[in-house]
């Protein structure tokens, strides 16, 4: 059974070693998963799940090896008993009036709930469906899938419908950690996390362990000593594009910057619109009365930054190509003149699109955009934030 699952999850993608199988194996013969599905759960987690972006195939090929179901007798009081397959399967949907909804009392409290499963589990021996007592489907009983019950035991249901469940033994905790989807902050802070550099820096705050033992041992006395607090050295410049057909982007772009704010203690940001020109702004309520001259920026950011730009790149390609081409405002310079500036003096820069990259082929100025900045033009996916991250890293 564990090799299967060792398998299933190289099948599924997720780089399990022999090594990290022969840990879980030690854990288990430790009784450390103390026989309950939840603890095994996590067990497992621990030992074969080495990056976070892994969580959710582990998740699915947990669910799909185990099939959900208790692998010993559980704390609970409930006593594992195999269920046919088939009995999991949607086989009908029971559409319920407000009024017949109303009707079905829960059956009062989570251990009356286990303790009347255990009974059902020992008393029932086919398969049941539409009922109101046995274990089945389509149903108001309590146990089971795709029924209604005000207070139940989801078991083989691949989601929730009322969301009334008291227990999901299904459930993937860490769905949103594909590195296909697009990001959340949680998501964001991970893909992050590989641009760090640590330093010890400013005032000495923090105590110097190793070093007072040292110092004190040669002295003969007590003699303290501290160190500055170790901290990510990465400095950063965000550039956000803004407006326009960027309104469809706002919520991932807040989140962005929610995290990146969390991540880096160094951390500038302006924005512009389209394509960056002679100017950028803070205040986006003062866009045209607090401008700030982009060669300011480059003035006051030394090459030491690594430069952020997020945007859908999604232009008239005059707004690249041409002198006068801005939409806002007459640009006495082309917008790749002063990228061109830009990822000249930051040689640690990259573009960040949040299109899909399969549509990036439709628009003529991502094209241009991703010519410009020499390929270093990724999706705004935990995948290509991951990507983009490594590029600034070199």
């Amino acid at each position: 059974m564990f090799i299967t699952f060792l398998t299933n999850l190289r099948d599924a993608g997720v780089p399990v070693s022999l090594r990290e199988y022969l840990t879980l194996m030690e854990a288990l013969k430790a009784d450390l998963a103390d026989k309950k599905v939840e603890d095994f759960y996590f067990l497992a987690r621990t030992c074969l799940v080495k990056d976070e972006i892994n969580l959710d195939k582990f998740d699915r090929v947990f669910a799909s090896t185990f099939n959900g179901l208790e692998l010993g007798g559980g704390g609970d009081g409930t006593e594992p008993r195999e269920l046919p397959e088939d009995w999991l399967r949607k086989l009908a949907e029971k559409h319920l009036t407000e009024e017949e909804k109303a009707e079905i009392e829960a059956l009062g409290g989570f251990e009356k709930l286990m303790e009347t499963l255990r009974e059902r589990l020992k008393e029932q021996e086919g398969r049941h469906q539409g009922g109101s007592k046995w274990i089945g489907t389509a149903g108001t009983s309590p146990f089971g899938a795709y029924g209604y019950n005000p207070e139940g035991v989801r078991i083989g249901q691949a989601e929730s419908r009322h969301r009334r469940a008291v227990k999901v033994w299904d459930k993937r905790t860490f769905k949103d950690l594909d590195d296909t989807v697009e990001l959340g902050t949680r998501n964001i802070k991970v893909a992050l996390k590989r641009l760090r550099r640590f330093a010890r820096s400013g005032a000495a705050e923090e105590l110097d362990l190793d070093h007072t033992i040292q110092s004190t041992a040669h002295k003969g006395l007590l003699d303290i000593k501290m160190r500055p607090e170790r901290r990510n050295a990465i400095k950063v410049l965000l550039f956000f594009d803004i407006g326009g057909s960027m309104d469809d982007h706002i919520r991932v772009c807040e989140e962005l910057f929610s995290a990146a704010r969390t991540e880096f203690k160094v951390l500038e940001y302006f924005y512009f619109h389209n394509c960056p020109y002679e100017f950028v702004w803070k205040n986006n309520a003062r866009r045209h009365s607090e401008r700030i001259p982009t060669f300011d920026v480059l003035h006051t950011y030394g090459p030491d930054y690594k430069l952020i730009f997020v945007g859908d790149a999604s232009m008239s390609p005059y707004e690249i190509a041409y002198a006068g081409g801005s939409v806002e405002h007459w640009n006495e310079e082309p917008g790749s003149v002063w990228l061109e500036r830009l990822t000249s003096h930051y040689a640690k820069s990259v573009w960040l699109n949040p299109v899909p990259e399969q549509h990036w082929s439709f628009t003529h100025s991502i094209e241009m955009i991703r010519t410009l900045m020499g390929g270093r033009h990724f999706p705004l996916t935990l995948d290509g934030l991951d990507n983009a991250m490594k590029e600034l890293s070199r």
